[in-house]
């Protein structure tokens, strides 16, 4: 995607793709939180992900983590770890095609009430809701996740702990 065609809400990398902060956040209970998307136009057209966003101006990844978590969430008393996988992805949404890097940061918080008071236009006419998930539950799920593998990257998580370094995951294409 050209620099001029970047979404709002987004700086483009040098190659032109959205760089993008997501957060993998876990409760107490080692749940991960998941936002329940759709299509603006079509609800029946859903998939569950990981909250965060688009790089605004001179922002970090971090801040730009942190800042969508509070948008999205009303969760801001979190202990942001590290970078655990890395992504790209391209996808159709809202009439137009995203090209995506996306940086998967790890956090923990206490806080699991949500409050979603910070949404743009566009999230709050395609985000349905947020869940908090365990393992299981996820490895069970026939719903659209996103990242596809995130139940087995999320046990791994558990099991072993953080990688030594971000895990660069396949690029997913839809």
């Amino acid at each position: 995607m050209p620099a001029e065609a970047a979404p709002a809400g987004g700086d483009p990398c040098a190659d032109g793709l959205r760089r993008v902060a997501r957060v993998v956040l876990l409760d107490p209970r080692d749940r991960i939180l998941l936002l329940h998307g759709h299509e603006p136009d079509d609800p029946s057209d859903d998939w569950w992900f990981t909250p965060g966003g688009g790089v605004e101006g001179a922002e970090t990844r971090e801040e730009a983590a942190l800042r969508e978590l509070a948008e999205e969430t009303g969760i801001t008393e979190v202990d942001l770890g590290p970078v655990l996988w890395r992504r790209r992805c391209s996808f159709p949404f809202a009439g137009r095609r995203w090209d995506q890097d996306e940086w998967y940061y790890l956090a923990r918080t206490t806080r699991t009430a949500i409050a979603a008071l910070g949404l743009t236009e566009l999230e709050r006419r395609s985000v349905a809701g947020a869940r908090w998930w365990t393992c299981q539950e996820l490895t069970r799920a026939r719903e659209t996740v996103y990242p596809t593998r995130l139940a087995g990257l999320l046990r791994t998580l558990l099991d072993e702990g953080p990688p030594a370094g971000p895990v660069t995951l396949d690029t997913e294409i839809v």
